[in-house]
């Protein structure tokens, strides 16, 4: 497995890092890059460009000192993994991308803020680019307080390629501890109008229709046991009314989660309204724990 890690030396950065043990990745070869943040060429008196040059040539050698101690303490918490580290200069993100265009790595991991993050609830600029435009698996990391002893791992599900795709992302990692998997499905509760609560076949229908797709989700899910119980995990099925972007979170935090899976794209049928792109990144940027939004 190829890892990219983009570190800027913030406390989610770190955690990013910290947290990867619970990650269930076995083997891997990472590539640590830093971004020295350079946007425009600053021009003395007289076009004297030499004062730009020295503050790119400083913030390009405390990249290169950033990833290098990133790059150290993953070889620490990993002595079998092949780590490097890179430093470049440019737009974060943007450099952050290209790398991995270059890189290909299956999985991006970034912390959900940089050094000048205002607040917890919301995912940084530079994480959301990262996760909206990478072409791989991106997990985003923060700080949290682990499940002691145990994996404790949340699966939004519906059915389609991509929570599928998040199930088998779970399956294929190696669980040192016991692996509890939580499957979450929300489903949108349909509401008789005004006039309908008082007609009986149009409230049976409701009730018909709401027990339909209860069934259908939990037959949908059969396969995903048959995946999860086959490498070892427990597994349970949730599934509540509500707003998906909610429930996730709710129920991520309910269990104490240590990281919620899910799928970056949903199918276009009626339970795939559960996982669209603004799902994914609602729970990305307000989960409690980390969360790694896969693409096959």
């Amino acid at each position: 497995m190829k890892v990219l890690v983009a570190y800027d030396g913030s406390p989610s950065a770190d955690q990013a890092i910290e947290d990867l043990p619970r990650s269930g990745i076995a083997d891997a070869e990472a590539l640590v890059i830093s971004v020295a943040e350079h946007w425009l060429p600053e021009v003395g008196e007289n076009g004297n460009s030499s004062v730009a040059g020295e503050r790119s040539t400083n913030g390009l050698a405390e990249a290169s000192t950033l990833a290098k101690h990133a790059a150290e303490r993953i070889g620490t918490l990993f002595p079998d993994w092949k780590v490097d580290s890179k430093a470049v200069a440019g737009s974060p993100a943007r450099e952050i991308l290209t790398e991995a265009e270059q890189f290909k790595p299956d999985l991006v991991v970034v912390g959900s803020q940089g050094r000048t993050a205002l607040g917890r609830l919301f995912l940084g600029s530079i994480s959301q680019k990262v996760l909206s435009e990478a072409a791989c698996s991106v997990r985003i990391g923060r700080t949290f307080e682990a499940s002691p002893g145990k994996s404790v791992i949340v699966i939004a599900f519906d059915g389609s390629k991509g929570s599928y795709a998040a199930v088998d992302a779970v399956a294929k990692r190696h669980w040192e501890v016991p692996c509890e998997i939580h499957l979450v499905t929300a489903c949108e509760e349909l509401v008789p109008t005004a006039v309908g609560r008082f007609i009986p076949p149009i409230v049976d229908w409701v009730k018909e229709e709401a027990k339909t797709e209860r069934e259908t989700i939990r037959k949908l899910a059969d396969e995903a046991f048959k995946t999860l119980e086959g490498a070892g995990c427990g597994v349970t099925l949730e599934v509540r009314n509500g707003n998906p972007k909610q429930v996730v979170i709710e129920e991520a935090a309910r269990v104490g989660a240590d990281c919620v899976f899910i799928g970056a794209n949903s199918s276009a049928v009626k339970l795939g309204r559960f996982l669209i792109g603004s799902t994914s990144a609602a729970v990305a940027a307000r989960a409690d724990c980390p969360v790694e939004v896969v693409r096959r």
